[in-house]
C-alpha cells in the first residue's frame, strides 16, 4: 500500500499532494508503568508508523480520508469542534481545534492518512496520528511551535479532546525519536538522553498478541490509584512527589509504612523498574545485550507477578522466547492486558523465530500472533524523498 499512495491521493481528491510526512510508532524497551510515577522510561522510535499527505483546497473545508478505514470526514473550516463518535479522524480534528484554540489561522486541506501501525496493538498509533498531523499543520501554516510544543499539545488532545488520561511518554518518544537511539526520558521533567542502541547482530521483533488492550475496562485505573495509595504511606515519613523519587534502597527502609500487601506489591515494581531503566541504558550505552536482555526478562517478570498487569497471551510469548538461544530478551510491552510484547532476536534467526513463536503461542492460545521485525527508527518529520510513496 505504501508504494503508491501518490496514486491513491489522485484517485481519492483528483489532484496532486504536495507535501507527505511520517510519524512512527513506538515501543518502550524498559520503564513499565513508571511514567505516571514520575519516573525514567525508555521508549524508542519505530519503522511503522503513520503517513499523512497534504493539498490546500479553496473550499474551505477539511477532508478526512484513510486507506485504514471506511469513514471520512469533509466538514468546513471553523471556529471550534468537538468529538463525534470513535472515528479514527477525531484525533486530527482534535489537533486542528487547539491550533484554532491558540488563535492559528488555518485554511482547507486535503487530508489522506495511511498507517502500517496495528491497531490496539499498544504501539501508539494514536499518537502517531496526533504527531503527525500536528508536525503537518505547524509546517504547512508556520505556526512556530517547537517540537516540543507539538508534544505537549497532542498529549492534550489525546487527554482532553479523546478523553484517554495517558502520560506523555508517547507522543514525546514519536516525535524526539532518533534512529539507533532510545531515549531515557524524565516524565516528571521531560529531561532526556539519547542513547546509543547499536543492537549489533539483533533486530527488534514486535509479537502482537492480536489480543486488543481495551484500558478503558481494564485495571489501569486501579493501578493508577494503588500507586497513590503508596505514596501517601511513604509521605508520612518521606518528603517525595512521585515513587521514583527515591531508589531500591531507600524503598526497603521504609517499605514498612506500606501496611497493604497488594499496595506494596505495586509500589516495588514501580521503583524496582525505575531502576532497572538506568542499568539497561548503561548496558545499552557499552553494547551489553545480554545483560540488557536479562533486564527485559527481569521487567516482565516484575509486571507479571508484582504488578499483575501481563496475562497468559503475552506470558506465552517469553515462555517461548526464554528457550531460544538466539534471543537475548523478552517483555511485555505497553500498559499489558493484551498488546504487545518485544524480544531482541538474532537477524539471521528472525525468520525461524517467527514461525516457532506463532506454533508455540497458537498451540497455547488457540489463535496466532502476528510478528514483525523492527528496527530503531526517526521520529517525526516531513519526507523529502518521495519516490518510494
Amino acid at each position: 500500500m505504501k508504494n503508491n499512495l501518490y496514486q491513491e491521493f489522485k484517485r481519492i481528491f483528483n489532484k496532486d499532494a504536495e507535501n507527505a510526512y511520517f510519524s512512527p510508532g513506538r515501543v518502550n524497551l524498559i520503564g513499565e508503568h513508571i511514567d505516571y510515577n514520575g519516573g525514567l522510561v525508555m521508549p524508542c522510535a519505530i519503522t511503522f508508523g503513520t503517513y499523512v499527505l497534504t493539498a490546500p483546497n479553496n473550499e474551505g473545508i477539511f477532508r478526512f480520508r484513510s486507506l485504514n478505514f471506511d469513514d471520512k470526514l469533509d466538514i468546513p473550516v471553523q471556529e471550534s469542534y468537538k468529538k463525534t463518535g470513535e472515528s479514527w479522524f477525531n484525533y486530527p480534528l482534535g489537533i486542528i481545534e487547539y491550533f484554532l484554540k491558540q488563535g492559528h489561522q488555518v485554511h482547507g486541506l486535503d487530508l489522506l492518512y495511511y498507517g502500517d501501525i496495528p491497531i490496539s496493538s499498544g504501539l501508539s498509533s494514536s499518537a502517531s496520528i496526533e504527531v503527525a498531523t500536528a508536525y503537518a499543520l505547524n509546517d504547512l501554516f508556520d505556526s512556530g511551535y517547537s517540537k516540543l510544543e507539538l508534544v505537549k499539545l497532542s498529549k492534550e488532545v489525546e487527554n482532553v479532546f479523546i478523553g484517554v488520561n495517558c502520560g506523555i511518554m508517547d507522543q514525546f518518544a514519536v516525535a524526539f525519536g532518533e534512529k539507533d537511539k532510545a531515549l531515557m526520558l524524565n516524565c516528571d521533567t521531560l529531561e532526556y538522553k539519547a542513547v546509543d542502541s547499536n543492537l549489533g547482530e539483533y533486530i527488534l521483533a514486535i509479537i502482537n498478541t492480536n489480543k486488543p488492550r481495551k484500558l478503558a475496562e481494564s485495571k489501569y485505573n486501579e493501578r493508577v490509584q494503588e500507586c497513590h495509595t503508596a505514596l501517601k504511606a511513604l509521605q508520612q515519613e518521606l518528603d517525595i512527589q512521585n515513587l521514583c523519587d527515591i531508589d531500591s534502597e531507600t524503598f526497603k527502609k521504609y517499605q514498612h509504612l506500606i501496611t497493604n500487601e497488594v499496595v506494596l506489591k505495586r509500589a516495588t515494581h514501580v521503583i524496582e523498574e525505575n531502576d532497572r531503566v538506568k542499568l539497561a541504558a548503561a548496558a545499552l550505552a557499552t553494547g551489553d545485550l545480554g545483560e540488557f536482555g536479562q533486564l527485559m526478562y527481569d521487567s516482565h517478570d516484575s509486571l507479571k507477578n508484582l504488578y499483575e498487569v501481563s496475562g497468559k497471551e503475552l506470558d506465552t510469548v517469553v515462555e517461548y522466547s526464554l528457550t531460544n538461544p538466539n534471543v537475548a530478551g523478552a517483555r511485555m510491552t505497553g500498559a499489558g492486558f493484551g498488546g504487545c510484547a518485544i524480544a531482541l532476536v538474532k537477524e539471521s534467526a528472525f525468520d525461524t523465530f517467527s514461525k516457532e513463536v506463532a506454533a508455540y503461542y497458537t498451540s497455547k492460545i488457540g489463535y496466532a500472533p502476528s510478528v514483525y521485525s523492527s528496527l530503531i527508527g526517526d521520529g517525526v518529520g516531513l519526507l523529502k524523498e518521495t519516490a518510494n510513496l
